[in-house]
């Protein structure tokens, strides 16, 4: 076999289903090679939108996810979904054609060191030399994306490599290595949370899926302990249940805060516990916690790299709360009590309560809108930006959801992933809510989901701002508008140009009608909400930023 058919072998062995790309001359062999596989090439319009497919098709499936690109300017374009990839610790493969061998080296035409360019963000950078290594290379690869913290690995080739004699051998799939705890372990937590009054749990990514968050749910049943989730993964825990603590992110509100603050023991679990989950080192506080600390995650470069950590564990978080949960002990009042404390606070915070603002359309009421009519399991992408605010905090998730959403902050993530969800499962409504700063990055992925189908829902609050520039602008240097007022298109218009069915929502209109019209369109749709400026986001408006 060439290698580059070797490499199609590999990714089949593995179960890669389909790759996402913007073709290049110089991985024209393993175009080739995809020919005739069964593994779908999905053409896409920009890199970074193949990019961001690849990340949401592996948080959706929790397995390594493949894009390509060509080099140089494709492999630049491609690297904020790296970054997104390494932020997030979503496994996946990136393949980046390569200058020839020969002229490696010596500043060719697109020529990039890519061990350079990538070596902060991804876990492994290879660039094969010898076709007969790359069976090895690409096993060894999709094994790395995917143990411990998962993240990117980049793969660079050569493109006189690509046809190289690679020989008929296919390796099978590395196991990927476990970390266990033992007896003795849950011993150690269990006698730290019956020594505790108002424990709390801050719980990660590391909970997706049907396993992690069904192991999450049992453990906080069974010891009544409070659950908060960290940012863009509210869907892991039921937000209607009176465990759910809130989420941990942006903005949260200083009762919010001041809530949480009385707790006595943080169970930090599948989370890496940065600056956003740990509310900019606040909680807990850093370097030295008010409260115990137990920080379970499967990685322990992250364990006690911020905090003083009481008792850190490198295992496997669903697993090991699943063994808490198989011990359940007597809860006291203190606990209930503690529980509904902060669950009282965080039915409030839900409540859809706005003024109606009269510039435009209040945009919290059109999510609340989809909230209440979009299936129960809906999956809900987000962009960066303020309108992503009031599906934070009034979309009432469960489990059945899957949120997809940048905790890199990456503007232009809404539509590609939108685009990913509904392709790689066409039996769930795939929503996302974007601004009109970012459709206008990577919207054009519209094309591709015509192209093969499918049927995202794309939600645009279209405002005339970069919204959260906007708020810290007022906030910082108010009444000084600078570099943040837009001049946008007719955006109803521009998704009609794609074939694609369009709503508008003006002040005025009857927002439930509008959302149910959308909703009920069998295919890709746009939602056009001209919505408020003064209603900035579902934490402030405009006028009281001044």
């Amino acid at each position: 076999m060439r290698a580059a058919d070797l490499i199609v072998k590999c990714l089949e062995a593995h179960g890669i289903e389909r790759v996402y790309c913007v073709p290049g001359e110089s991985y024209l062999a393993l175009l080739d090679a995809l020919y005739d596989s069964p593994i779908k090439t999905i053409i896409c319009r920009h890199e970074s939108g193949a990019g961001f497919m690849a990340v949401a098709e592996a948080r959706l499936t929790g397995k390594p996810a493949v894009f390509l690109v060509s080099r140089g300017p494709g492999a630049t374009n491609g690297s904020i979904a790296i970054h997104v990839a390494e932020q997030d610790a979503t496994p996946v493969l990136l393949f980046i054609g390569q200058v020839s061998r020969e002229e490696r080296s010596r500043g060719a035409f697109q020529e990039i060191d890519y061990g350079q360019f990538f070596g902060n963000m991804a876990k492994g950078v290879f660039e094969i030399h010898d076709g007969g290594k790359i069976g090895e290379i690409v096993t060894r690869s999709l094994r790395l994306a995917s143990e411990g913290k998962p993240g990117p690995v980049i793969i660079s080739l050569p493109e006189d490599v690509l046809s190289d004699e690679a020989g008929e051998t296919i390796p099978s799939p590395f196991p990927i290595a476990v970390a266990h705890h033992g007896a003795s372990d849950i011993a150690a937590i269990q006698a730290m949370i019956e020594g505790a009054d108002n424990p709390i749990v801050i719980a990660g990514a590391m909970f997706r899926g049907a396993k992690g968050a069904a192991a999450l749910h049992r453990f906080a049943e069974a010891l009544r302990i409070p659950v908060a989730v960290t940012w863009k993964n509210q869907d892991i825990f039921d937000n209607g249940s009176p465990l759910y603590a809130g989420h941990l992110g942006f903005g949260n509100p200083p009762k919010h805060r001041q809530v949480l603050a009385n707790a006595d023991l943080i169970i930090a679990v599948g989370t890496r516990l940065g600056d956003v989950a740990s509310l900019n080192y606040t909680f807990p506080t850093s370097p030295e916690p008010k409260q115990k600390l137990i920080h379970i995650y499967p990685d322990g470069e992250a364990i006690g790299k911020i905090f003083r950590t009481d008792l850190g564990l490198i295992a496997d978080p669903a697993a090991v709360l699943s063994d808490l949960a198989a011990h359940p002990r007597v809860v006291s009042s203190a606990r209930e009590s503690w529980s509904s404390s902060i669950n009282e606070f965080i039915r409030e915070f839900q409540r859809f309560t706005s003024p109606e603002p009269n510039d435009a359309v209040d945009f919290g009421k059109v999510v609340v809108s989809i909230a209440a009519q979009a299936p129960d399991n809906a999956v809900i992408t987000t962009d960066a930006g303020n309108m992503s605010t009031w599906v934070h905090r009034h979309w009432v998730m469960t489990p059945k959801n899957t949120l997809l959403g940048a905790i890199a902050g990456a503007m232009g993530f809404g539509v590609p992933t939108a685009v990913a969800a509904a392709i790689v499962d066409d039996t769930r409504m795939a929503i996302t809510f974007v601004g009109d700063g970012g459709v206008l990055m990577t919207g054009q992925e519209l094309a591709t989901a015509v192209q093969y189908g499918a049927k995202p829902k794309i939600v645009i609050s279209d405002n005339g701002v970069y919204g959260t520039i906007r708020t810290h602008q007022e906030k910082h240097y108010p009444h000084r508008v600078s570099g943040t007022d837009l001049v946008n298109p007719d955006f109803t218009l521009w998704a009609k140009s794609f074939g694609v069915f369009a709503v508008t929502i003006t002040l005025g209109d009857d927002v439930d009608a509008k959302v149910k019209e959308f909703l009920d369109h069998d295919g890709a749709a746009v939602l056009h909400v001209k919505s408020s400026t003064e209603a900035l986001s579902a934490y402030s408006t405009l006028s009281s930023l001044n």
